[in-house]
């Protein structure tokens, strides 16, 4: 299984970040995954932000929750991270990642760099 993030690497504040990540090898659709985002600020520790299930459902930090929304299209084998009203501290690396559960994880994305900054 292969995970690739793809997005704009800089994002003004107050816009909409948005990245994609693209499943190969496997379906996303299928076999009770989850698929995950996680990012890391710089100097900072990983902070997990939200998932989609297999199933289509979703899960969010709480601390994110007001300002994230995961979507997936099936027929792409791809799942969406949307945030929302993006500030400098939302500068990161953005990880995507399958997991067994939400906080078991076998396969990840290599990492795209965000950067908010006007």
């Amino acid at each position: 299984v292969q995970l690739q993030e793809s997005g704009p690497g800089l994002v003004k504040p107050s816009q909409t970040l948005s990245l994609t990540c693209t499943v190969s090898g496997g379906s996303i659709a299928t076999n009770d995954y989850f698929w995950i985002w996680i990012r890391q600020p710089p100097g900072k520790g990983r902070e997990w932000m939200g998932a989609i299930s297999s199933s289509g459902s979703t899960y969010y930090s709480p601390s994110l929750k007001s300002r994230t929304s995961i979507s997936r299209d099936t027929s792409k084998n791809q799942f969406t991270l949307q945030l929302s009203s993006v500030t400098p501290e939302d500068t990161a690396v953005y990880y995507c990642i399958r997991g067994g559960s939400m906080f078991e994880y076998d396969y990840w994305g290599q990492g795209t760099q965000v950067t908010v900054s006007s």
